[in-house]
């Protein structure tokens, strides 16, 4: 299957390459990176043995269309879209920090809730309520971004104790975040969807914040669809969901949390086809326009070429 697994481009004034769990990062000149979008896919923090063709497209043409619709909320870091798979835009200083912001009582939050904990990164959630209940408003819970390992849960408190962020910056992202929140969601009400969860990552440039890497996909988000929520929360059954969810339950149900000594499931060629499908059923909903399959080519060649041509306008 034609799928990107990893890349290894030499790029005019390339100063540096990062290999993150999903994205092949190039730092050019001064001022630009280039994020290609691979079909790597991870969970429990682990990238999983096979790549899954067109997610990388799925998640870099979700985010393109989302960053377009929130530039009159935050700048962010895009330059231009010159690939499916592939975005051209300005290096940034990112802050140590993810912005995790929850509407829902679900996912990592409903499993802390579960163990009979109900204060998480500092912010107290109300006893009574039942996995993907409705918060009375949304909360942020920041993780640390770890460069190896698992991220941690932080409070605003600890984070700005231990100089990971100010006071003042840190007022200005929860700000942003929240605005985000809200601009996701109404795109998600016009599509039938409900924006559960969701995180965002910032940078600093020029004493200017930015909004970086990609928001509102899959990958960072967890969509219910919003017909039928009420009478599935009243009858105690599980939420449809557009998420990457469905890939860590796999996992689950296959004894793999990412924990020492656990074997990832295989991979055949039937899952791999089938989380395919599911990722373009994911961006169809979830932007409302049709997928479009790339012609046959290679495409590790084709986004090659088109980098390549759209930063011999840039630098």
């Amino acid at each position: 299957m034609n799928a990107i697994k990893e890349t290894a481009f030499k790029f005019q004034k390339q100063k540096a390459f990062y290999k993150g769990k999903v994205r092949d990062v190039y730092s050019l000149a001064e001022d630009y990176l280039v994020m290609v979008a691979s079909d790597r896919i991870s969970a429990f923090d682990v990238v999983l043995p096979r790549p899954i063709p067109y997610k990388g497209q799925v998640l870099n043409q979700i985010a393109a269309k989302f960053l377009e619709a929130t530039q009159d909320i935050i700048p962010n870091w895009v330059i231009s879209v010159p690939d499916p798979n592939a975005t051209i835009g300005y290096k940034c200083e990112p802050f140590k920090v993810e912005m995790v912001i929850r509407g829902y009582l679900a996912g990592h939050l409903w499993r802390t809730y579960r163990e009979g904990k109900r204060t998480i990164c500092g912010v107290t959630v109300p006893d009574g309520l039942k996995e993907n209940d409705k918060l009375p408003q949304p909360i942020i819970t920041p993780t640390t971004k770890a460069d190896v390992g698992h991220d941690e849960d932080i409070s605003q408190t600890d984070l700005i104790a231990k100089g990971i962020v100010s006071e003042e910056d840190y007022e200005q992202l929860e700000k942003y975040a929240h605005a985000l929140y809200q601009r996701g969601t109404e795109m998600a009400r016009e599509r039938g969807l409900i924006l559960v969860d969701t995180k965002y990552e910032f940078g600093e440039r020029g004493g200017q914040i930015y909004l970086m890497d990609e928001i509102h996909t899959p990958d960072s988000s967890r969509y219910f669809y919003a017909e039928g929520y009420e009478q599935r929360q009243a009858k105690g059954e599980p939420q449809r969901q557009l998420s990457k969810e469905f890939v860590r339950e796999w996992l689950m149900n296959n004894d793999f949390q990412g924990k020492d000594g656990q074997t990832v499931p295989e991979m055949t060629d039937e899952i791999v086809q089938s989380i395919s499908a599911r990722y373009i059923e994911l961006y169809e909903h979830i932007t409302g326009e049709q997928f479009q399959y790339p012609d046959s080519e290679n495409i590790v060649s084709r986004v090659e070429r088109n980098v390549i041509e759209a930063l011999n306008k840039l630098i």
